[in-house]
């Protein structure tokens, strides 16, 4: 299951950069704002992701317990 979330946040996070891409070709937002906007959402996607699985790890050790 962690993995199948995992893969579900990576996909989301291509379609942002796919759409900062874009945003760029059609210069709307600036180089720079490129590279920042780029930044963040890796920042966000390597957090969401750290969170995922650590609540995963937390859940694991509870189901072995039992």
């Amino acid at each position: 299951i962690a993995q199948c979330l995992v893969g579900s946040e990576m996909c989301i996070e291509t379609d942002a950069l796919d759409g900062i891409k874009k945003l760029k070709k059609d210069n709307e937002i600036s180089e720079d704002e490129e590279k920042r906007y780029e930044n963040e959402i890796q920042k966000l996607t390597d957090e969401t992701i750290k969170k995922m699985e650590e609540a995963f790890a937390v859940k694991e050790k509870d189901i072995m317990q039992v």
